[in-house]
């Protein structure tokens, strides 16, 4: 088995991140630090280690879905000015999120301890659309609705086009729905940055099938078995 997958599996991540854990020289394999993606794990006999730490397969996987608050971060280490939504969560398992919200997004998030799982919901190839709730600051016209839709031009490079729906607007702020597949960094921030627009609240509230629904903030839950399908199939 290939270390970053054996590596996913362990539940340390994605198989793209843990490919950053080897790049970096954080892992050995029988007290040999690895750096090559292509070395191949022996399950059976080799002991793997991430930061000295030995890595076993969980015998179960875990899957839930959470209403993360606006000033919580998505990293494993706390700060003292800053919390992490695994705070949120009481798990006797390690736990990573499946793709991430900035400090100042609320909304739905994945965590699980299955790096498959997290491979295939978060790669581009699989075009899982995510919604999100934004809120800012005036009226909304319909040209830069058009350029939302079109798809943004910021450094000279177009970015993803997107689904934007105009769900209510008055004198001071305007309220969308915004669905985008390709998740890039900050997305949808720099989506309303390079029209001008300044974003009061932004909450994502469906990953596919899987939707916010009536979870509180701060409050998690496993995902249903419909729901999990919903994702890998």
């Amino acid at each position: 088995m290939r270390i970053n997958k054996y590596l996913a599996l362990c539940g340390l991540g994605s198989r793209r991140k843990c490919e950053e854990f080897v790049k970096n020289g954080e892992v050995k394999v029988n007290n040999q630090v690895v750096v090559d993606l292509a070395t191949v794990v022996n399950v059976k006999k080799d002991k793997v280690y991430y930061k000295d730490n030995l890595l076993t397969p969980p015998s179960t996987y875990v899957y839930y879905k959470l209403n993360k608050p606006k000033g919580y971060m998505c990293t494993a280490s706390e700060t003292e000015d800053r919390k992490t939504i695994y705070s949120l969560i009481k798990s006797d398992v390690r736990l990573f999120s499946v793709g991430r919200l900035d400090y100042n997004t609320e909304g739905l998030i994945i965590l699980t301890n299955d790096g498959d799982f997290a491979e295939k919901v978060s790669h581009p190839s699989n075009e899982i659309e995510k919604e999100y709730i934004v809120k800012v600051e005036g009226k909304m016209l319909e040209s830069e609705l058009a350029v939302l839709r079109a798809g943004v031009v910021e450094n000279g490079k177009r970015m993803p086009p997107a689904k934007v729906v105009l769900l209510g607007t008055d004198e001071k702020f305007s309220r969308l729905s915004v669905k985008i597949h390709e998740g890039q960094n900050h997305q949808v921030r720099r989506m309303f940055d390079a029209i001008g627009k300044t974003i009061t609240l932004l909450k994502r509230v469906a990953i596919g099938d899987v939707r916010l629904g009536g979870l509180k903030r701060g409050e998690y839950k496993p995902l249903t078995t419909a729901e999990y399908a919903s994702l890998v199939e």
